[in-house]
């Protein structure tokens, strides 16, 4: 019995020390509990796990949530925080996350600036704070239906959920940018998917952008359905786009048009 239990010790010891000597030639990341399973299968969930909170309480890791470790750096201001990129890539319990404010502008080009606070969009209604630090700026509840969107293709209806206004180009160059981001394979398509349970000045700006991209008018006709024809939006910065008054954008400050090409 003395030898079995020796060996069982032993056993964790050699656990312990190739998880940690993995996480430390890592460098700052974030670590799930299951990212070491498929490291030897001779290791039970059981195992690992008492391997993470044996390195968390040597200050090796640290643990933002269950089966969540994160090997940090020494910074200036103490302890450093998962970056906006580690915690985009984060799955956490069925909530996707994705870049929003000018944080969305910064990743499609549109601005230079990075925000002081992050800037954070989920289809959770919350995030741990442990993971996206206690200043970072929250907006929750996005649609379910993002789950199927990458980080650009959220980006995108981030800025137009906010009519371009975290866009440091002028309106013109604005739009031009969006409609070179249109032009990949399949995007305009996935976001017309998803228009049904974004504003109605979204599924507006969608058809006008569609509309200067030369999409027929089948791909057109379900998001011109969802309107209200007595309805007019504002759009910002997005009202120089050329058929933005086909699509009901509301009179007011006028932009110069932009073409497609």
């Amino acid at each position: 019995m003395v030898i079995r239990a020796t060996t069982v010790k032993n056993r964790q010891r050699s656990i312990v020390g190739r998880i940690r000597a993995r996480i430390e030639a890592a460098g700052e990341r974030v670590w799930r509990a299951t990212d070491f399973q498929c490291a030897d299968r001779a290791w039970t969930a059981q195992a690992i796990a008492q391997s993470l909170s044996r390195l968390s309480r040597q200050g090796v890791v640290r643990r933002l949530g269950k089966g969540l470790y994160y090997r940090g750096r020494e910074t200036a201001f103490g302890p450093s925080l998962p970056s906006p990129a580690m915690v985009q890539s984060l799955p956490i319990a069925g909530r996707k996350i994705f870049p929003s404010g000018h944080a969305a502008a910064s990743v499609l080009g549109l601005t230079t600036q990075q925000p002081a606070r992050p800037e954070i969009a989920t289809t959770g209604g919350s995030l741990p704070r442990l993971i996206v630090g206690k200043h970072a700026i929250v907006r929750t509840r996005r649609p379910e239906s993002w789950h199927s969107l990458d980080a650009d293709d959220a980006a995108i209806l981030e800025v137009l959920r906010q009519r371009g206004a975290t866009s440091e180009l002028s309106a013109n160059e604005t739009v031009r940018r969006l409609l070179s981001l249109f032009k990949k394979p399949g995007r305009f398509t996935r976001l017309c998917r998803v228009a049904s349970s974004e504003p109605p000045r979204v599924r507006a700006m969608l058809g006008a952008i569609g509309q200067q991209l030369g999409r027929p008018p089948r791909d057109l006709s379900g998001l011109r359905r969802t309107l209200n024809a007595l309805s007019t939006f504002d759009f910002g910065k997005l009202a120089a786009l050329k058929h933005a008054a086909e699509w009901q954008a509301r009179r007011g400050r006028s932009y110069a048009s932009v073409s497609a090409s």
